[in-house]
């Protein structure tokens, strides 16, 4: 890797696993010293997003220890959702709660200590699924939507401070969470069909985006703030109806 972190550290939320374990590997190639946090074994701390007394301490602790903190990845999320008249208000508040209020916690604890030192880059994992409407979707594009909004209002509030604030909205991912989602007997038509929906055929790795994450954290993105970066393989590019298919192609 090119060492483009090198010096920096960063915290990875969600890091025990999928996009926020390959966020966090690919981090650290990079150069950076990484901590991940997560409710799940793995990673460095025991953290749940919706604590924000221990979010806020944990912050603190990382500072503490290592002097500053440059990165921020906000990759802790559920997945869940289903026609309202359908849905608990459990279940509303469980994703709302880690998808949406865990990435402002984080983010608020995050911000204190990054505009003491004048500098920052937090980047929140969305979904194509908070531009755009999915069957069933409800509280998850709702929160993945709450995220992307919630990062142009950063990256306008923060932006003259040195802060820059930007989120990934990944198509479909082959992690845990997808296959807890497509794995499931009865699945397989609709789960094929959610692959071809991206044009390039096929779902994303978490290395994909992680790529994407790595450069946003970098100075290669220093003239980059309040932006919703696409990374889904096609997905939202439009509609394909098999008219090429006439054309030989």
């Amino acid at each position: 890797m090119h060492g483009r972190l090198s010096g920096m550290v960063a915290l990875v939320t969600g890091g025990a696993s999928g996009i926020g374990e390959a966020s966090a590997t690919r981090l650290a190639d990079e150069g950076a010293a990484v901590i991940t946090i997560d409710v799940a074994d793995g990673a460095d701390r025991l953290v749940d997003v919706r604590d924000e007394a221990t979010v806020e301490a944990t912050m603190a602790e990382v500072v503490a220890e290592h002097g500053r903190l440059d990165v921020v990845v906000n990759a802790a999320g559920v997945a869940g959702g289903g026609p309202v008249h359908l849905l608990g208000q459990d279940e509303w508040d469980r994703v709302v709660d880690i998808n949406l209020k865990g990435t402002f916690l984080v983010a608020k604890h995050a911000a204190g200590h990054m505009l003491a030192q004048g500098s920052g880059s937090i980047i929140n994992i969305a979904s194509i699924e908070g531009l755009e409407g999915t069957e069933g979707g409800s509280c998850y594009s709702a929160s993945k939507g709450g995220v992307v909004m919630l990062t142009k209002a950063m990256a306008i509030d923060y932006g003259r401070r040195g802060i820059r604030v930007n989120c990934i909205c990944p198509g479909a991912i082959d992690t845990p969470m997808l296959r807890s989602i497509t794995d499931p007997d009865g699945m397989t038509t609709y789960t094929d069909r959610m692959r071809e929906e991206h044009l390039l055929g096929r779902f994303g790795e978490p290395s994909e985006i992680a790529a994407a994450v790595a450069f946003l954290a970098s100075a290669d993105a220093s003239f980059i703030t309040g932006h919703s970066l696409v990374v889904d393989g096609g997905f939202t590019a439009g509609l394909q109806v098999g008219l090429l298919e006439q054309m030989g192609l």
